[in-house]
């Protein structure tokens, strides 16, 4: 028998050189989220890192083990999307190392002037995570560095195993792990853990239909491959190689979710919760909120996984929430052109307790008549029955309203 890549043994010495190095992030429960879903949610807070992100646990344990062997060692290169370039970056400086980090070209500014923020040199290169990693690993074979694989090494997946120690110490009654996958370091390491520590739970990995290399592995599926997605930090196009044995052999099942539930999960996070997750971050949330019946009556645990998201990206989340939910209306209002008209229209809707956010009077863009005015309103608003308030009342004022 072959023994396995990762032993919880090998998680159990990470957490010893973790230890007061990275926190040990709260893991809490959620009454609210868990009134919505109908199961008992826990937390674990990995956004509340230094750098935002559970990334720094598994480089961290890789970087400490290098120094430890007392070899010689250039330095260090990682090719990443942001997280696991942060915590490369942030401990390779600590313990005194140079490092390269290739990222692909359109990674969010935030992270990229982060990860310079540690001293680390930044290289964008290709479209996406497969072309950075291949740059990466010329770069290291060029240079005489350590590549440094941002899920598909051993120590790397330990470290982030240490994630399920903290969560069973802190909440031991948890049935259910729901965890975001990208390459896999995250679930192969948490798994791994698990399945020494209390082998009876349910472990369900989640990723995003745009990037779902995981799920096809798992389960023989030919899903097609997208571009882009809000949820980059799980963006991968080939999962790892130890990380897609460990997860065929140790995790229960693999879901999709689509951009407009984890959009939902990390704007309700944000409201119910008071925390900042990215996209990768709100995965696991992303999955209960689309099939709550799966998860009913459960003790489930979910990993805030990052933090990092580029602020241009949130507030348009922020918005795109607010229309779902009802609480930002277009309204689109023709009347007769003639003095006071806007007038009228605005006073209903004050009437109706909506706020007026923006408006637009428009003549020549019209196919109304040329007697008539069309008048674009954008409305503040409680929900979608008084969306339906306010177009009823402007109905009853002689006006012709319609939502679109």
């Amino acid at each position: 028998m072959v023994a396995p890549a990762v032993t919880f043994a090998d998680i159990e010495a990470a957490a010893e050189r973790l230890r007061g190095q990275v926190l040990d992030t709260p893991c809490v429960e959620s009454l609210t989220l868990g009134q919505i879903v109908g199961a008992r949610i826990f937390l674990k807070f990995e956004n509340l890192q230094f750098t935002a992100s559970f990334k720094e646990r598994g480089a961290l344990n890789k970087l400490a083990t290098l120094v430890e062997r007392g070899q010689p060692i250039k330095g260090v290169i990682a090719a990443s999307a942001g997280n696991h370039a942060q915590g490369v970056a942030h401990h390779a400086q600590r313990l005194g190392l140079r490092a390269v980090i290739v990222m692909p070209q359109h990674t969010p500014t935030v992270k990229v002037e982060r990860t310079k923020g540690f001293g680390a040199e930044v290289v964008l290169f290709g479209d996406g995570f497969d072309a950075a990693r291949e740059r990466a690993m010329a770069m290291a074979t060029e240079q005489g560095l350590t590549f440094v694989h941002p899920f598909d090494d051993p120590l790397v997946i330990a470290g982030q195993g240490t994630i399920a120690l903290e969560m069973l110490r802190a909440q031991p009654d948890l049935d259910t792990l729901v965890i975001a996958v990208g390459g896999g370091g995250l679930i192969s390491g948490m798994a791994t853990a698990v399945r020494h520590l209390k082998p009876s739970m349910q472990i369900v990995g989640v990723q995003t239909a745009r990037f779902p290399a995981m799920v096809n592995a798992f389960k023989g599926t030919q899903h097609a491959q997208g571009t882009s997605t809000i949820a980059e930090g799980i963006a991968v196009g080939q999962p790892g190689r130890i990380t897609s044995e460990i997860v065929k052999r140790l995790v229960d099942d693999l879901v999709l979710v689509d951009e407009g539930d984890i959009e939902q999960a990390l704007v309700m996070l944000l409201e119910i919760e008071k925390t900042l997750v990215e996209g990768a971050g709100a995965a696991g949330l992303a999955a209960l909120l689309k099939e709550p019946a799966r998860y009913a009556g459960r003790q489930v645990g979910l990993v805030l996984c990052g933090g990092n998201i580029d602020p241009m990206l949130l507030a348009a989340i922020i918005e795109r929430g607010m229309v779902r939910a009802g609480r930002l209306a277009r309204i689109r209002v023709g009347a007769r052109d003639t003095p006071g008209v806007l007038a009228r229209i605005t006073a209903v809707v004050a009437e109706a307790g909506a706020n007026i956010d923006e408006v637009h009077h428009q003549r020549a863009f019209s196919t109304l008549s040329a007697q008539n005015v069309e008048v674009e309103l954008v409305l503040q608003t409680r929900n979608p029955a008084h969306v339906r308030e306010v177009v009823e009342r402007l109905g009853a004022a002689g006006f012709e309203a319609r939502v679109y």
